[in-house]
Formats: structure tokens, C-alpha cells, sequence
């Protein structure tokens, strides 16, 4: 369906946006129970009762079930959810395993997808392991890592001049002769993303946290947590919704300027270059979604994010800077009341470090051999 005018379309139609260029989602479900749950399949698939269609063989490499890990961070007791345990190392591969998965029960034999990095490893991935073609169309600035990954998986890759929506722009030409299999764009990546919200309430003992903060460039994890929470809500397994605490990088916050009712500063380079979206696809749905949880948004400056790095690996969690990002608010979120004292946070780290190692050798290449 097509949020903005109501349009619906039919889910065995293979379109990837409405007729009039809108971005489009399943229409709301009713959720499971704890009943539903398929606890001997060890992947994001034990949650497949809640997905909108029956896929009869899915596309799984073992994505989900990633470690729930309690730290402290200051005087705030937060557990971190790490998603770089992913097969290809960040969260997008729940995405990808559902939107792929329907792809090859459809029979497309070839796809075309565009990327800052992680998004197009992910796809490079599954369509190898369905059998499916894949170019991936990234900036000529993405992390020499992310392109090897993709390159790696068979996949044909594309460096585009410009940045982030440079590619995208690059990927809609393409999609008149090849399948879109975008990760911003196709309705059932978010029914994948939506599993974390399950494998949360899970992980909790069958509750949802009072919090949880992620940082968002396109917005699919702010999404994926309000589409499963909502369900869960709908099927009377939760009382309330999580509060969504969202950050961006100070240097590209359009979406954190949307939701505070400013305009955009002018966009910067930054180290989360995950984030690097001037224009996110689901702009509006993201500030609604954060809004409906009674949540927040935060833009946070370079030097926090590389602190934030270096604090996590200091614990022994090696992210990205992208998804230390939202490690860096959890201070920001606290000093505005908006975690309390004994609540249950939960803070998403999305990416790891191994997947930006130009950008953390910079990061790190002061520290040298300690003695």
C-alpha cells in the first residue's frame, strides 16, 4: 500500500513503488504470539508465521539470532544488539534474506541495486546464494572493503561519480530494464527488518525494552521496529510500543531537521558514511514512527561519533562508525531525561568495524603499540 494516498496494490504484484513514484509497505498485520514462534529454526525464519506470504524455500545464510550483550556505558546499563553478527556483517541482511527469498520464488533471474556499502554486500550475498545476477551501483567514495565484500560474492560492481544520491539516481535510470532490488525501496525488505523487533522481544523474555536507540541514513531499522512492534502490539504480546531514539550524524540529519520542523543544514562529509542520505526515500514515515513511539532524535558531531568508536572498542565492541552513532547519543538521550533510571535500553550497533577499515585505521592510527 502506499501511505501517503491510500493506493493499494495487490502483494503478487512485483512492483517496487506505486504508480506515481511513491515508496510502498505491506498493509498492517496482525501480528503473532509467542505460540508462533518456530524455536527449533535458528535464523530470523522462526518469526515466517509473521511474514505477509508463505515462502516455501527461503534464501538463508542464518541471519538473526545476533547476541543481545549488557554493558555500561557511564552510569546508564544499556545492552547492546549486535547486528554485525550477520553473515555479511551488518544488519542489512535481515532485509535481504525476505526480500530476496520472494525475488527467487517469483523467479527473477537478475537485479540491480544501489548501496553506500553494506546494503549492496548483503543483496551481492543473497543473490549469490539464490542463484541470482546482482550489479550493485555504490559512490566512487564507498569503503574499499564494502566493494571487495560484493565483488567477492560474484556480484557486478559500479563505482558512480558523486555521492550517496548521485547512485540512487544512477539505480532508477537502470530499473526501467532490471529489477530493482532496492533496500530502500522494496516493501518486503522492511518485513524482514521488522524480525528485529520480534527477536527483541524475544531475547527479553517475550518483552519489549522501554528503549531503543539506532541511527538511521534511509530509516529501515526506525521502520523494521515500528512495523514489528506494532504487530506485537496489535497481537496483545506487548502493552506499549518502545520509545524509537534516533540519531544521525550532525553533518547529514535530514531526517532529525524534519522531525524538530527545521530545514536541512547543508550537507558535510562524515565518518558514518552509512548514513550519507540527503533525501531519505521514507522521509516522512520515519519522523512519523519516531513520533507514534513518543520518541527523539539526535544529530551528533563528528568528534562524538569518533569517541563513541573508540569507547565501544575499549569494551571490546568493534563498530563501524556509522552504527557507533547511536552508542554516541545514548549520553545525549540521558542528559534530556528521555532513558530513565531502570529502564530496559536496548542500543542497536548495526555494522562492524571490519567493514570501514580505511576509516578506522585513521580513527585508531594515533594510539600506536602501548608497551
Amino acid at each position: 500500500m502506499d501511505e501517503r494516498s491510500g493506493a493499494r496494490y495487490p502483494l503478487t504484484d512485483p512492483r517496487w513503488c506505486g504508480d506515481d513514484g511513491a515508496p510502498l509497505t505491506v498493509s498492517p498485520l496482525p501480528g503473532i504470539t509467542r505460540e508462533d514462534v518456530d524455536t527449533g529454526t535458528r535464523s530470523l525464519w522462526r518469526y515466517r508465521a509473521a511474514l505477509p506470504v508463505d515462502i516455501a524455500a527461503p534464501v538463508s545464510l542464518g541471519e538473526g539470532c545476533t547476541p543481545l550483550v549488557e554493558k555500561a556505558w557511564g552510569e546508564v546499563s544499556v545492552r547492546f544488539k549486535l547486528e554485525w553478527f550477520s553473515p555479511t556483517g551488518s544488519f542489512k541482511d535481515r532485509g535481504t534474506s525476505v526480500m530476496i527469498s520472494l525475488l527467487a520464488q517469483r523467479g527473477v533471474p537478475e537485479v540491480i541495486e544501489d548501496s553506500s556499502g553494506n546494503g549492496g554486500a548483503s543483496v551481492a550475498a543473497y543473490c549469490a546464494a539464490a542463484g541470482i545476477r546482482a550489479t550493485i551501483l555504490a559512490p566512487e567514495s564507498t569503503s574499499p572493503a564494502k566493494v571487495l565484500q560484493s565483488r567477492a560474492y560474484g556480484a557486478r560492481v559500479e563505482l558512480v561519480p558523486g555521492g550517496r544520491d548521485a547512485t540512487a539516481a544512477e539505480a532508477l535510470r537502470r530499473s526501467e530494464r532490471t529489477y530493482y532490488a532496492s533496500h530502500n525501496w522494496h516493501p518486503f525488505f522492511l518485513q524482514g527488518t521488522k524480525t528485529l523487533a520480534y527477536e527483541l522481544w524475544e531475547d527479553l523474555g517475550f518483552a519489549a525494552p522501554d528503549n531503543v536507540i539506532t541511527v538511521a541514513g534511509a530509516g529501515s531499522t526506525v521502520l523494521g521496529c515500528d512495523i514489528g512492534f506494532s504487530e506485537l502490539l496489535a497481537s496483545g504480546q506487548i502493552r506499549r510500543r518502545p520509545r524509537l531514539l534516533v540519531a544521525q550524524p550532525a553533518n547529514c540529519a535530514p531526517i532529525h531537521a524534519a522531525f524538530h520542523g527545521r530545514a536541512a543544514a547543508p550537507f558535510a562529509p562524515t565518518v558514518a558514511e552509512g548514513t550519507a542520505i540527503r533525501e531519505p526515500i521514507r522521509l516522512p514515515e520515519v519522523v512519523q514512527a519516531v513520533r507514534r513511539s513518543d520518541g527523539d532524535m539526535a544529530a551528533i558531531p563528528e568528534d562524538d561519533i569518533a569517541t563513541a568508536v573508540r569507547r565501544l572498542a575499549a569494551m571490546g565492541l568493534y563498530a563501524e562508525p556509522t552504527s557507533a552513532t547511536a552508542a554516541a547519543a545514548i549520553d545525549v538521550f540521558r542528559a534530556r531525561g528521555a532513558i530513565r533510571p531502570g529502564e530496559t535500553t536496548v542500543v542497536l550497533l548495526t555494522g562492524s568495524g571490519l567493514k570501514a577499515a580505511t576509516t578506522m585505521g585513521g580513527l585508531f592510527a594515533d594510539q600506536g603499540d602501548t608497551p
